[in-house]
């Protein structure tokens, strides 16, 4: 996985990863745009683990430059079916809630035989990148995700003059972003060294999988409808 990583780098010209962002600008207004399900199994896949502290992660991605706004993209989980993961995961949107500046825009889900399929959440997170952009609202559009579905929308945003930062994992970054994004932040296990919560949670809450969509002490499972495609 790492070389074809580093091959696609070559294809697109860039030869090494990009570790120095270009100069900053302080006086930026930063608006971040978080893909909550595919940087939780992001997180998951990478660092077996996925308690971030929300606080920490926007001020080491903001680079001491303005902020606007976070916004949290993911679903919610059906009461009913799946009590004990509903309630873990209202705890966890309690603590997003209580996050300055952070607003969580929920999606609804589709089921489909036995998964559950995210309905709306790319729509709404693609929607509030372009909006806000038209309404300058923001100078830099920092988006924490790998799914390339955000591609030509990123490439929009930078029509209106703006300038688009990407974040996330190398195995998990598709190369339409990696290519469209106008600077990139590699994250790795050491990136979140100083950026989790202050206990790491128990496996059995980690099983519960309350802050995202992934398994669940039901039959359910949760499916991002495009995370096979943005992983290469």
């Amino acid at each position: 996985m790492k070389k074809l990583f580093e091959r696609n780098l070559k294809f697109i010209g860039m030869g090494k990863k990009q570790e120095n962002f270009p100069e900053i600008d302080l006086s930026d207004r930063v608006a971040i745009f978080i893909d909550g399900s595919n940087l939780y199994h992001s997180l998951e896949e990478n660092c077996k683990r996925f308690d971030v502290d929300f606080s920490l992660l926007t001020k080491k991605l903001c680079k001491g430059r303005k902020l606007y706004r976070v916004y949290y993209y993911n679903v919610t989980r059906d009461s009913d079916r799946e009590q004990q993961a509903y309630i873990h995961q209202k705890r966890f949107f309690g603590a997003l809630y209580n996050t300055p500046f952070l607003e969580v825009r929920l999606g609804s889900y589709k089921l489909r035989k036995d998964q559950a399929v995210e309905k709306g959440v790319d729509i709404m997170m693609a929607t509030d990148l372009l909006q806000y952009a038209w309404q300058d609202l923001y100078d830099i559009g920092i988006m924490v995700t790998g799914d390339g579905d955000f591609s030509y929308a990123v490439k929009t945003v930078k029509d209106f003059g703006k300038h688009v930062e990407i974040a996330a994992f190398e195995a998990n970054l598709s190369l339409e972003l990696l290519q469209i994004a106008d600077s990139r932040e590699f994250f790795t296990p050491e990136y979140f060294k100083d950026l989790w919560s202050k206990e790491k949670p128990t496996q059995t809450n980690t099983s519960r999988s309350y802050s995202s969509n992934s398994r669940t002490s039901s039959n359910i499972r949760y499916k991002k409808r495009s995370w096979n495609q943005s992983r290469r």
